[in-house]
C-alpha cells in the first residue's frame, strides 16, 4: 500500500476525546498520527459500525485514505451507508500479527494493529470529488489498476455511494511482544511460551476461466505476488 506523508496543517498527534481515551491497556494505546496512517495504509478492508433502526449493525467494506479522510463505498441501495451519514458512525481497521502463547490460559493474548475512527459520514456528491474518491479506493487497493482497467461510466457513480470520514477523532492500539508471565510464579511449570507469528501473503494470480488465451496479468499484479499483504 502507498504510504502517506502527513499534510503540514495536520498535528502530529490526534485530538484526544472520551471516545478516543485510552482506558485499559494505556501503554498499547496511541494518539499518533503516523500510526494511524500506517495501519490504514496496511488494509483495505475496514468494518463500519452504525445503528439501524436501534439495532447495532456491523458491516465491512472496502476504503481508502488520503491522509485527512477515510472513503467507502456500496450500493445506494445499502441501508447501512443510507443511514451513516445520520448517525455517529465507528469504523475500525484491524491486522493480527500473531497469537501469545502464555504459560497459562489467562495470559493468552494476541499482537495486533488496530485504528477505531469515530465521526459523521459525509455522503460525496461533487462530480469530481466522488471520481478522485473512487480513484482513491480503487488504488488503495489495487495499485495500477485505475490506470488499466475501464474506469466508471456515467451511470456505474450514480449506483455506487461514497462516505467521507474525517481522521480527526481516531485511536490506535498496538500490542506487540511476547508473554507476560516470565517472571510469574508460572515460569516454574515448564511450558513451553512464546509468540505464533501470522503473516498473509498474496498468491499467484488466477486467470478468469472466460478470459481468451495469451491475455496476461498486468506487471502490478504480477510484482505483488508472493509478497507481503499486510
Amino acid at each position: 500500500m502507498a504510504e502517506h506523508q502527513l499534510p503540514a496543517a495536520l498535528p502530529a498527534e490526534l485530538p484526544r476525546t472520551d471516545r478516543t481515551r485510552h482506558r485499559r491497556l494505556r501503554e498499547q494505546g496511541s494518539l499518533d498520527r503516523a500510526e494511524l496512517n500506517a495501519i490504514l495504509d496496511a488494509g483495505f478492508v475496514c468494518h463500519l459500525g452504525v445503528v439501524l433502526d436501534g439495532v447495532p449493525m456491523v458491516v465491512p467494506t472496502v476504503y481508502g485514505s488520503d491522509g485527512r479522510h477515510l472513503y467507502f463505498h456500496g450500493s445506494v441501495a445499502s441501508r447501512s451507508l443510507v443511514a451513516a451519514p445520520e448517525a455517529m458512525v465507528c469504523v475500525t481497521v484491524t491486522h493480527v500479527d500473531g497469537l501469545v502463547l502464555a504459560r497459562s490460559v489467562f495470559e493468552h493474548g494476541v499482537n495486533y494493529r488496530c485504528a477505531m475512527v469515530y465521526g459523521v459520514p459525509r455522503p460525496v456528491t461533487d462530480p469530481d470529488e466522488k471520481s478522485a474518491g473512487l480513484r482513491l479506493l480503487t488504488e488503495h487497493a489495487t495499485p495500477g489498476q485505475w490506470e488499466y482497467a475501464r474506469r466508471p461510466n456515467r451511470k456505474e457513480p450514480a449506483a455506487t455511494a461514497l462516505l467521507a470520514l474525517s481522521l480527526d477523532e481516531a485511536s490506535v492500539k498496538i500490542r506487540t511482544g511476547g508473554p507476560d508471565d516470565g517472571d510469574s510464579p508460572d515460569a516454574a511449570l515448564g511450558i513451553w511460551a512464546g509468540v505464533l507469528p501470522l503473516h498473509s501473503h498474496w498468491g499467484e494470480p488466477e486467470p478468469d476461466p472466460l478470459l481468451p488465451s495469451g491475455v496476461q496479468p498486468p506487471p502490478q499484479v504480477v510484482a505483488r505476488s508472493n509478497t507481503r499483504a499486510w
